[in-house]
C-alpha cells in the first residue's frame, strides 16, 4: 500500500532549498512534475495555513510539512533530505534535514493515513534516521521507507495497561506519530497500551468503557478537544501532541503520577488548552483569558445590575445607598473585579511553568494592577497582567528545568521556584517598570491638561483614544480622572466625550460577536463572552472588552481606539456634557446628560465602528494567514 504514495520519483536526496519557503517550493514541484498536483500555488497556500496552525518541525532533524487540499489529484508523500540543514523553526532549535512533504486530498480515501501511521513506525525505530539521511540512490531509500517493521523489545512483565488519546488539528502527521511513540515507549517499559488516534478520518481505536476502568492511567495527548468526560475518576495527563513524539517515556511517567481528573473542574481548562489551532504564545493567553472570564462575567454583571436598578447620579458618580442590598451586590462585583486581573496573570504563568508559576503569577498580577506598590495612581491593567504572567511564566520554566540534588529536587517546585518568582516579578514591577509607568502617567495627565483650551476635535480624538485603549487600565484611568477634575471646574464637556467614549468597547465587542459569527471569526467562549460584554457596556463598564483585547490585542485595540475616538469626537461636536463621573446608556438615561438622545447616538456610532473595524482587521489578520 505505501507503494501507492512513495516512490524513488518522490525522493530527493539533495535539496537545492536554503530556506523553509525554499523547502516547501521544492518539494511541491517534485509533486507537480509526478502529476500528483492540479493547481501547485493553492497546495502552497494550504500548506502554509496548516503551517500556522503550528510548526511542523520536530526534534532530531525531521519536518513533516503537510495538508489536505482541494489541489491534489492523488495523495503522495515526497521526501528530501537537506545536506546542509534548513532553518525550520523545530522545537529543539535544530536545523531540520528530513523532510516528509504529505499531500492528502479533500475526498481522499483512509489508505494514506495508514501509509501515514507506517512511516511514523518508521521514523521512531533506532537508527533509521541516519540510515535513511546515508542512503546514496533513491532506490536504497526506497527500501528502507518499504522495510518491514522491526519489533519493538518489551520487558516479561505487565506493569499494567494505560490509554493514550492523541490528536492534532489537521489530523494527519502529528497524530499518527505521537501515537506510535506512545506504543514504542509503553511497550519498552513493561506497560500495555491502546492509543486513540483522532484524525482527519475521525476517531480510530476508541477504548471501551471497561478498557477506561481498567486503565492505570491516561494519557491525553491533543491539540484539538476530545471527550474528557469519560475519564472522570482516572488519572489523566493532558499535553501537546507533540510531547510524546519528544519524549513519550517521560509523558508515561507523568502520567503514572498525575492526579485524579474531575471532569466538571477541568473542563474549562481543557477547551482552552485543546484549542491549539495557534502558537503556543496563543494559547498561554488563552488559558488565563479563559480562567479570567467568568470573574468578568459575574463581576461585570453584578456590578450592572447594581447600578441600574440601585444607582443613583451624582456629581461623584452612580452611588448606590450604603448598607442598601444593592450595594452588598456590588461590593461582590468588585471583589470578581478586583481578582480578575491577578486570575489573568496567574493562569498564564501556570500554563508555561505549571503549578510552581501559579503563585507568583497571582502575586505578579495584583502588584501590576495596583499601581500604589510603584507610586503611580493606577496599575497597569490586563496589559500588564500579560506581561508580568509570561514574565513569571518562563522564568519559573527556567528554574525548574535546572538540574538539582536530589535532596533540594523536591523543594524547587513547591517552595524555591515560587518564592524565587515572586522576588523576580515583585522587584520588576516595582523597581523597573513601575516608575516608568507613573512617569507616563503624569505625562498623559499634563498633556491633556494643555490641550484643555485647544481644538476640541484634536481633543476628543487623544481623550476618546485613551478612553478606549486599555478599559480600565493606567491610560483610560488618566482620561477618566482627568474629566473628573474638570467637572469640579464647572467644564462638564470633556465628562460629557468620556462618557460616550466609555462604553464603546463593550457595546462594540457585542455588536462584532453578532455581526461575526457567521464568519467563523470568534471562538465559542468569545461569543458568549459577548453577551455579558453588552450588558457591561450598557452601565459603562468598559472592562466587559477585556476578554477580547487579551485574547487578539492587534484587531480588538485598534477597533476599540478608532470607535472610541468616533464617539469622542461626535459628543465634543455636539455639545454634550455630564455632571457625573460614569458613561455609558444608564447616564444618559437617568438624566445626567444635557442631550441624552444625541450622547446615545455617539455610544452606538463608535460601537458600529469598533465592531466594523474590529471584525475587518480580523479577516485581514485571517487571510494573511492563509496566504502567508
Amino acid at each position: 500500500m505505501i507503494t501507492q504514495l512513495i516512490n524513488e520519483k518522490l525522493i530527493c536526496l539533495d535539496l537545492k532549498a536554503t530556506t523553509k519557503d525554499e523547502v516547501f517550493r521544492e518539494l511541491t514541484e517534485i509533486l507537480n512534475s509526478q502529476g500528483k498536483l492540479k493547481d501547485p500555488e493553492q497546495f502552497l497556500k494550504d500548506v502554509y495555513a496548516r503551517e500556522q496552525i503550528g510548526n511542523t518541525g520536530f526534534e532530531n532533524g525531521i519536518a513533516m510539512p503537510h495538508a489536505k487540499s482541494s489541489a491534489i489529484t492523488e495523495p503522495a508523500v515526497v521526501v528530501g533530505i537537506s545536506r546542509r540543514g534548513i532553518d525550520y523553526d523545530a522545537e529543539d532549535g535544530e536545523l531540520s534535514k528530513l523532510f516528509f512533504m504529505i499531500a492528502s486530498p479533500d475526498d481522499s480515501s483512509d489508505h494514506h493515513i495508514q501509509v501515514l501511521a507506517e512511516l511514523s513506525s518508521k521514523l521512531i525505530e533506532d537508527g533509521f534516521i541516519d540510515a535513511l539521511f546515508n542512503a546514496k540512490t533513491n532506490s536504497e531509500a526506497l527500501t528502507l521507507l518499504l522495510a518491514e517493521k522491526k519489533s519493538v523489545t518489551t520487558t516479561s512483565v505487565n506493569k499494567g495497561f494505560l490509554i493514550g488519546v492523541t490528536g492534532c488539528p489537521t489530523g494527519i502527521a502529528h497524530t499518527y506519530l505521537a501515537a506510535e511513540s506512545l506504543e514504542k515507549a509503553a511497550a519498552e517499559m513493561g506497560y500495555s497500551i491502546k492509543v486513540e488516534t483522532n484524525g482527519s478520518i475521525g476517531v480510530r481505536n476508541a477504548p471501551t468503557k471497561e478498557e477506561i476502568e481498567q486503565a492505570t492511567a491516561i494519557l491525553v495527548c491533543c491539540d484539538k478537544q476530545v471527550d474528557m468526560a469519560r475519564f472522570n475518576g482516572k488519572k489523566v495527563i493532558q499535553t501537546g501532541v507533540k510531547a510524546p513524539i519528544n519524549n513519550a517515556k517521560q509523558v508515561i511517567e507523568q502520567g503514572l503520577q498525575a492526579p485524579i481528573f474531575t471532569a466538571d473542574s477541568k473542563e474549562t481548562r481543557q477547551q482552552a488548552n485543546q484549542k491549539s489551532n495557534r502558537s503556543n504564545f496563543y494559547r498561554y493567553l488563552m488559558n488565563g483569558v479563559s480562567h479570567m472570564i467568568p470573574f468578568v462575567v459575574t463581576g461585570g454583571l453584578m456590578i450592572a445590575l447594581s447600578l441600574a436598578l440601585g444607582g443613583e447620579p451624582t456629581p461623584q458618580g452612580m452611588q448606590i445607598p450604603e448598607g442598601s442590598l444593592w450595594n452588598h451586590v456590588l461590593n461582590v462585583g468588585v471583589v470578581a473585579f478586583t481578582l480578575m486581573i491577578p486570575i489573568l496573570a496567574g493562569y498564564i504563568a501556570y500554563a508555561i511553568g505549571d503549578r510552581a508559576a501559579l503563585a507568583p503569577g497571582f502575586i505578579g498580577g495584583w502588584i501590576a494592577n495596583n499601581g500604589s506598590f510603584y507610586g503611580a495612581s493606577a496599575g497597569t491593567g490586563f496589559i500588564g497582567a500579560i506581561i508580568a504572567g509570561l514574565l513569571v511564566g518562563y522564568f519559573v520554566r527556567f528554574i525548574v528545568q535546572q538540574n538539582y540534588h536530589k535532596m533540594v529536587a523536591p523543594l524547587v517546585p513547591i517552595m524555591i521556584a515560587p518564592i524565587l518568582g515572586s522576588v523576580f516579578i515583585a522587584t520588576l514591577f516595582i523597581f523597573v517598570i513601575g516608575a516608568p509607568i507613573a512617569d507616563l502617567m503624569q505625562w498623559l495627565n499634563a498633556m491633556l491638561t494643555e490641550m484643555s483650551t485647544g481644538n476640541v476635535i484634536l481633543l476628543g480624538i487623544v481623550l476618546g483614544g485613551m478612553a478606549g485603549f486599555d478599559m480600565g487600565g493606567p491610560v483610560n484611568k488618566v482620561a477618566f480622572l482627568f474629566s473628573v477634575g474638570m467637572i469640579a471646574n464647572g467644564q462638564t464637556q470633556f465628562m460629557g466625550a468620556m462618557a460616550a467614549a466609555i462604553p464603546v468597547a463593550p457595546l462594540g465587542m457585542f455588536l462584532a460577536t453578532v455581526m461575526g459569527r457567521k464568519l467563523n471569526l470568534f471562538e465559542e467562549s468569545e461569543i458568549e463572552a459577548g453577551k455579558a460584554s453588552g450588558a457591561m457596556g450598557l452601565v459603562g463598564i468598559s472592562e466587559g472588552a477585556i476578554p477580547f483585547a487579551a485574547q487578539d490585542p492587534l484587531s480588538v485595540i485598534p477597533a476599540n481606539v478608532i470607535g472610541s475616538m468616533v464617539a469622542a469626537v461626535l459628543a465634543f461636536s455636539f455639545g454634550i456634557t455630564n455632571s457625573v463621573a460614569h458613561g455609558g446608556p444608564i447616564v444618559a438615561l437617568l438624566g445626567a446628560m444635557n442631550k441624552p438622545v444625541l450622547a446615545l447616538l455617539c455610544m452606538i456610532a463608535g460601537a458600529v465602528v469598533t465592531a466594523i473595524v474590529c471584525i475587518a482587521l480580523k479577516k485581514v489578520r485571517q487571510a494573511k494567514m492563509v496566504t502567508a
